[in-house]
């Protein structure tokens, strides 16, 4: 049981979180190639890839693995950009902050994706079985490219007016 859920039933949820996110972060990705701000899609990213990061440690253990990192650097990535959003307002360089650590944070979920992708599907795990070969790599660095790239268009051309005050003097 974990948090009172059967593990398998506990890793559809997780995995659920996941799906989710690397939707929904997809949505506001390609909502900043044209300036929008997607409040709604950007909040549950930001909360759905914030959960699968912390349910990510409840997994029984007895050791750290990289799994455990990939986690701890996703949330410090995620604790930046949402004090960007909603501390700094993505003001001056917080807005490429804010972008920097959104595309990074929705990478990661999909390399972890991929990697248990590539442990779980019977097909991919055949052409990459300890996750060092070509296959393997290949997917990875395409991935990185991909999201690297991407990136570099966000910071370019995500430029949202500010938002609207939340309370303004009568």
């Amino acid at each position: 049981m974990i948090l009172g859920m059967s593990a398998s039933t506990f890793t559809l949820v997780h995995v659920a979180l996941s799906v989710v996110g690397i939707f929904a972060g997809l949505v506001v990705l390609f909502g900043m190639f044209s300036s929008k701000r997607l409040e709604g899609w950007t909040a549950l990213f930001l909360a759905t890839t914030v959960l699968t990061s912390l349910t990510g440690f409840f997994f029984p253990g007895d050791q750290i693995l990289p799994s455990h990192i990939v986690g701890l650097i996703s949330l410090a990535v995620l604790a930046i950009a949402i004090f960007a959003l909603y501390s700094r307002d993505l003001a001056g360089r917080w807005r490429s902050i804010y972008v920097v650590g959104a595309v990074l944070a929705l990478y990661l979920n999909v390399f972890v994706g991929v990697v248990q992708s590539f442990l779980k599907v019977p097909m991919l795990n055949a052409l990459a079985p300890t996750q060092s070969e070509p296959p393997f790599v290949i997917a990875q660095f395409a991935v990185l490219a991909i999201f690297v790239v991407l990136g570099l268009m966000a910071v370019r051309w995500f430029r949202p007016r500010a938002s609207a005050p939340a309370f303004s003097a009568v």
